[in-house]
């Protein structure tokens, strides 16, 4: 078989893994998803054309199975990843002294670990394929300035940015591009989600409120095509994303204080 440029997605079941899927998959790359969600992944993969995908079960907090599900995808693939998606994440809101131990240790062990074992298993592949090779992960535009009410989501967005820059230099040397999303709120199943388990509020909810746009899923899966083949680090996705990205940079007091008095925390 010869191989083609392939692209591994996390979080491929639905979402933005399902819609950057599709992107590349219309451009004619190879796609393999990957999720806990297998009837998602099913769905997905039936989106895209004929013979261009595979399915793995993956939970990316466990380290070895990372590695079993990148080989599955070379070699339905072809042989090579060029571009590993580290997309799969969840969302926790709330006051930090209302979310329980479980809660905030799922968010950072998928949000943060799963990202950093994600790397890990991706270096071999995507040194293999360098240059041309990219290691995208999805940030936030919480990992631009703390969100209120969202403080371990936050967290481990702003890690998301913070491995993103690391890995920049670290994998210079094996020329592989790593560059990172920082989306606002988007219009995904994610959003309709409860914040927080003390919560009966969804978060779609809560942005219609606080007067928030919600971007359209498929505004990132070009973000994510551009990303991959253009130079930038962080790639910000929608009007909040980089409305705060100025406002921090530039008017760094007057974002305090509208954190500070005028939003009210998600999941509150």
């Amino acid at each position: 078989m010869t191989a083609r440029k392939t692209i591994f997605i996390t979080g491929g079941a639905s979402g933005i893994g399902r819609s950057v899927a599709i992107k590349f998959g219309a451009q004619g790359w190879f796609v393999g998803l990957a999720d806990v969600n297998e009837a998602g992944m099913r769905e997905t993969a039936a989106m895209l054309p004929n013979g261009h995908s595979s399915t793995h079960k993956l939970d990316v907090r466990d380290r070895e199975a990372w590695d079993a599900a990148l080989a599955d995808c070379a070699k339905a693939s072809g042989g090579r990843i060029d571009v590993v998606f580290n997309n799969a994440g969840i969302p926790l809101g709330g006051n930090l002294i209302d979310n329980n131990v479980a809660e905030i240790e799922r968010c950072l062990d998928i949000n943060l670990k799963g990202v950093l074992f994600g790397a890990q298993a991706a270096h071999p592949w995507l040194k293999a394929s360098a240059p041309g090779s990219c290691l995208l992960n999805t940030a936030s535009a919480a990992g631009i300035y703390g969100t209120p009410g969202a403080s371990v989501y936050s967290a481990t967005k702003f890690g998301v940015r913070a491995i993103t820059e690391c890995l920049d230099a670290e994998w210079a040397p094996d020329e592989i591009k790593v560059c990172d999303l920082m989306p606002g709120f988007i219009d995904t199943p994610l959003i309709d989600m409860n914040p927080n388990a003390g919560s009966n509020e969804d978060i779609r909810s809560r942005v219609v409120e606080a007067g928030l746009e919600i971007t359209p899923v498929i505004e990132v899966a070009e973000a994510a095509w551009k990303a991959v083949h253009g130079k930038d680090l962080h790639n910000r996705v929608g009007k909040s994303a980089n409305r705060i990205a100025f406002a921090a940079r530039w008017m760094p007091g007057r974002l305090r204080k509208m954190t500070r008095n005028t939003l009210k925390p998600l999941g509150s």
